[in-house]
């Protein structure tokens, strides 16, 4: 059976993700969770496992550095699928009755549950860890004279024997995440069950430009507005080569085959390299209130 690596260990969103995606896959795949998003990636790109679902962007803390570096660093990879996941956080506690004293979760999760944390624990240390379901562990593990809670996901809270006290305490309804799930270079995107050849939706191109040169950028913006080619996003990041050299991702909705391939072309001449990562559908998650199982780009 083929392996899909996520960010783990059991109970974190990003497990729940790749749950959620591997019950729509024509052929599911054996779960193996990895410490961290870079481990994830690298063992696609030594062939250890077929793909990993690593989180690109949340809708409020915006993009996961980590990923596109990696993504940027190799011309190993491909993304063959996008799933935007809708992020239910929840206050988990092993003793209902203890004063909360701090509260634990991933860096993410407290950022994004700022507003209640301020009415509801506003003099509560906040304590960051390596992930929600490291924060229900240390939780289930602590004393009631520490009134520790977590911000966690249910099924770390079922995982670790907690209870929760409040349900949907994220900022905002609207918070999700979307996820790439990355294989190898070439891969095509993966059969699902209620269709068998989905149809591409978005495609990543990664480049670098002269940035020291003026107008460079405003020319490679130009090619793809001329051509009516759409650009859902654009990241830049340090191209770590040296201070003020950047590499940009875009993300080009896929409508025009020709089009768009014509303007990649142009693009490429003005690059000092480019890559593309493939074109692939996005998918909805069902938990997104009121969504669509597909996007509407």
């Amino acid at each position: 059976m083929d392996t899909l690596g996520f960010l783990g260990p059991l109970g974190t969103h990003s497990e729940a993700a790749a749950l959620h995606l591997n019950s729509f896959l024509d052929e599911p795949r054996e779960l193996m969770g990895f410490p961290a998003i870079f481990q994830a990636l690298l063992a696609v790109e030594e062939a250890q496992v077929k793909g990993a679902l690593v989180p690109v962007e949340n809708s409020l803390e915006g993009s996961v550095n980590i990923t596109l570096d990696t993504l940027s660093a190799s011309d190993a990879f491909a993304v063959t699928l996008e799933l935007i996941w809708g992020v239910r956080n929840e206050l988990m506690v092993k003793y209902p009755q203890s004063e909360i004293r701090s509260v634990i979760s991933h860096a993410q999760p407290l950022s994004q549950c700022r507003a209640y944390l301020k009415a509801h624990c506003p003099h509560a240390k906040l304590v960051a860890v390596s992930s929600t379901a490291e924060a229900a562990r240390l939780v289930a593990e602590s004393r009631p004279a520490d009134g520790c809670v977590a911000i966690c996901t249910a099924r770390a809270g079922e995982l670790y024997g907690l209870f929760p006290v409040a349900k949907d305490i994220q900022d905002t309804m609207a918070n999700c995440t979307r996820f790439f799930l990355v294989e190898r270079a070439g891969a095509n995107p993966p059969a699902l069950r209620f269709c068998k050849e989905p149809v591409p939706e978005k495609m990543l191109v990664i480049l670098q430009i002269d940035g020291k040169r003026a107008g460079s950028l405003c020319e490679v913006l130009q090619e793809f507005a001329s051509r009516g080619v759409n650009m859902v996003r654009i990241e830049s990041r340090p191209a770590r080569t040296e201070f003020g050299a950047y590499i940009f991702f875009f993300e080009l909705e896929v409508k025009d085959k020709e089009q768009l391939a014509a303007s990649i072309a142009a693009v490429r001449e003005k690059s000092i390299w480019l890559r593309t990562l493939g074109a692939f559908p996005v998918l909805t998650a069902a938990n997104l209130k009121g969504a669509s199982l597909w996007s509407s780009l």
